[in-house]
């Protein structure tokens, strides 16, 4: 855990050297509650939370379910991604934990000074896509404006997440273990795709208190090029 710790904090540095919020990198932590490799990177996520230019999203798999265990978070959705990953760069294998990083840095296990030092790249790293929204009661307005135009199409995504919740492991490999999960996502939807060639304009209903984001990625799944939160 010392280990661990050491490399966190470099990241902390390296982020509050940054001057503005933006990008929001988004990392995604594949996972699962039958997984007994998967509460320190569970952990992990926790405290990638606590940095506003970092959004972490846990998504459950539900390909351990059968070992003892059925995570109440899984869906197959969230499986048929990673599985989409993993086809895009050419692999036939999918782990737990896996972090995808910006959607193009795949991380397998848990390796927490491989993830600082990608996540400082992304970090200091420009897009070329400017994204903003803003909530206007029930509805988000999204813009988005790629400077230069993009080449290809990229797909405009709303992922909505439950920011905290604890669970007491009955079964399976982490049997007895309470483990509190952050930013657990429960839908990840596809709200159309745009040219990057002119400006972007669209709204989108956005109901309840859940949170959420906005992400624009290149199709494959490949790399995300804008973030946004949503409150």
């Amino acid at each position: 855990m010392r280990h661990f710790v050491s490399a966190a904090c470099g990241l902390w540095l390296a982020a509050a050297t940054q001057v503005q919020a933006e990008p929001v990198v988004v990392v995604e932590l594949y996972t699962s509650q039958g997984c007994s490799s998967c509460p320190p990177a569970d952990e992990f996520v926790t405290m990638l939370a606590s940095n506003p230019q970092i959004l972490p999203l846990a998504l459950h798999v539900d390909y351990w379910d059968y070992i003892g265990w059925e995570d109440k978070f899984a869906k197959a959705q969230f499986t048929d991604r990673q599985r989409a990953y993993a086809k895009a760069a050419g692999s036939r294998t999918i782990y737990t934990p896996q972090l995808i990083i910006g959607g193009s840095d795949r991380i397998e296990g848990f390796a927490p000074e491989k993830t600082a030092k990608r996540l400082r790249a992304h970090l200091e790293a420009g897009g070329p896509v400017r994204l903003t929204v803003r909530r206007e009661g029930d509805k988000l307005v999204i813009r988005a404006e790629a400077d230069p135009p993009l080449d290809e199409p990229v797909r405009v995504q709303l992922v909505r997440y439950t920011p905290e919740q604890t669970v007491t492991i009955e079964r399976g490999e982490n049997a007895g273990k309470t483990i509190t999960y952050t930013n657990i996502v429960t839908s990840w939807e596809r709200l159309g795709d745009w040219s990057g060639r002119e400006p972007l304009e669209v709204t989108a209903p956005f109901q309840g208190d859940e949170p959420g984001a906005v992400i624009v990625q290149e199709q494959g799944p490949a790399a995300i090029l804008a973030a946004a939160r949503v409150d």
